[in-house]
């Protein structure tokens, strides 16, 4: 046989196990991004697009997932973050609930892609969120009109320090009714794992009709 050139782990077979769980694979290589991923470890681009099919990217921070995590009558699992609704990305959320996400972790060499659904989670369980974060940032988030146009620093300072001095015998903000959570039901999750010369790891799960999971081997 010809010398390909190639080593060892390049020549190996998949690493991605076929017929796994993928909610449980998300969570192997999760806890490896805890532990070595430096900052935000749960930081997520979500890609989301008008009614008439323009996109738009950016981060935003993964707060629940898992099997269980999507509306009952739905159900599947999920993926959860909260924002405002009233930004630009939640309009088009509103208009247009098909959405990706995308999981990269660079040091890891590792990536995860899922598509799906959105759902908005209920009120009782964005109130149980929003007050389970520090004062500060309840704050910050009562006070931002997320996405609108700002005149100048100073109109958000004084803002927050509005809200500050409102609530802070308190020591909470209500939740205002268009700061809210979605949840990503996905009918495809793809893992994807770096190896030397592009010839890289790919699988791709996929939700059948009786509501488990198909995978197939991808082409890098």
């Amino acid at each position: 046989m010809s010398d390909t050139g190639l080593n060892a782990a390049q020549l190996a077979d998949s690493a991605i196990p076929s017929g796994a769980d993928p909610y449980a694979l998300f969570d192997e290589w999760f806890a490896l991004a805890k532990e070595n991923e430096p900052n935000d470890p749960n930081a997520v681009a979500i890609a989301t697009a008008t009614a008439d099919a323009a996109p738009s990217v950016r981060m935003v921070l993964l707060k629940e997932h898992g099997p269980q995590d999507a509306p009952a009558e739905i159900g599947g699992g999920g993926f959860t973050f909260y924002t405002n609704a009233q930004s630009r990305k939640g309009g088009e959320i509103l208009a247009n609930a098909q959405a990706s996400m995308l999981f990269h972790w660079k040091s890891l060499r590792r990536q995860i892609r899922i598509e799906g659904r959105l759902y908005e989670v209920t009120p009782e369980r964005a109130d149980a969120y929003f007050h389970s974060r520090p004062f500060k940032s309840q704050v910050g988030s009562a006070a931002s009109e997320q996405s609108r146009p700002l005149p100048n620093r100073q109109a958000y300072v004084d803002r927050v320090e509005q809200v500050r001095a409102e609530h802070e015998a308190a020591g909470r903000v209500p939740r205002p009714a268009h700061w809210t959570g979605f949840t990503l039901v996905p009918s495809r999750i793809e893992f994807w794992l770096d190896r030397d010369n592009r010839l890289h790891d790919r699988r791709l799960f996929e939700r059948t009709p009786a509501g488990g999971w198909s995978d197939t081997l991808l082409y890098p």
